[in-house]
């Protein structure tokens, strides 16, 4: 199973969300906000109770933060197996630009009143 877990209130994360659908063709991945009930089934209250951080399932792993970002992406096959190689860039560092824009992400990308209902293909 894959899934992304997200902040069903951040415009930038469903954007991201947005992006996943359309460039996941094959439809690996399912799409969850953070604030669902179908997250606190499957994640821990920390996880659930972060927004600031994307979680990633992928067979049964969680990634947080960049590295979600980042083997969302590579699991895609293809091309997008090559941001693989940014994971090899320190967590800090990549984790320090993530919480920079996560800080600033309702200011700068807006908040959404109601979470994202993901439809039944999604």
């Amino acid at each position: 199973m894959k899934v992304i877990f997200f902040d069903g209130h951040c415009g930038l994360c469903n954007g991201f969300v947005d992006f996943m659908m359309k460039i996941d063709q094959q439809g690996r991945f399912k799409f969850s906000p953070l604030q669902s009930e179908f997250a606190k089934s499957q994640l821990t209250p920390a996880d659930v109770e972060n927004l600031d951080s994307v979680v990633v399932l992928i067979d049964g792993k969680k990634y947080r933060k960049a590295e979600g970002v980042f083997k969302a992406l590579a699991s895609l096959g293809g091309a997008w197996k090559t941001t693989n190689a940014l994971t090899f860039i320190p967590s800090k560092i990549l984790n320090f630009g993530y919480d920079m824009v996560a800080k600033n992400r309702y200011r700068i990308f807006g908040k959404r009143e109601t979470c994202r209902l993901p439809t039944a293909q999604e």
